[in-house]
């Protein structure tokens, strides 16, 4: 990945996406989903791991609560954050992630691991730096998948 144009701009760039980033994990580990608003545009596109593809911030949000809200703790780690910035009108970034999930009740012996990585196309709106285009690359999976789930409704 390319740096931005002097290093100061660079680490104010990686700082700030870096914040949206850290703002999409608590989102997912604290299911304040309101939060996403200030992670991903409004017309963002989504593919995780090659199988969720989502258009729009209210596709992406109910995708993530369909697998998260009946799942019990979770903890979305992210780092190793490269930015690339040689293009200004097409930032880009790329993050590793291991997001480990706990099943949820009579279920909350199972575990799931998801490890694999992020890469961000980013728009910067009056608000802040949104993500455009996310896709997730899963290298790794570790347990049982059928930890992700909806909500139970009663």
């Amino acid at each position: 990945m390319q740096a931005a144009a002097s290093t100061t701009e660079q680490l104010l760039l990686e700082h700030a996406l870096a914040q949206v980033l850290t703002r999409y994990a608590t989102a997912c580990d604290t299911r304040n989903w309101e939060l996403l608003q200030q992670v991903f545009a409004p017309d963002c596109s989504t593919l995780y791991g090659g199988s969720y593809a989502c258009q729009g911030l209210d596709q992406v949000r109910r995708m993530i609560s369909s697998h998260l809200d009946g799942c019990g703790p979770t903890q979305h780690l992210l780092g190793n954050l490269e930015v690339d910035a040689s293009d200004p009108s097409r930032i880009r970034s790329r993050i590793q992630v291991r997001a480990a999930h706990r099943g949820l009740g009579e279920r909350s012996q199972l575990r799931y691991d998801a490890i694999g990585f992020y890469e961000d196309s980013w728009v910067q709106l009056p608000q802040g730096w949104r993500i455009q285009q996310r896709s997730m690359t899963m290298l790794l999976e570790i347990g049982e998948r059928s930890v992700l789930q909806p909500a139970l409704r009663s």
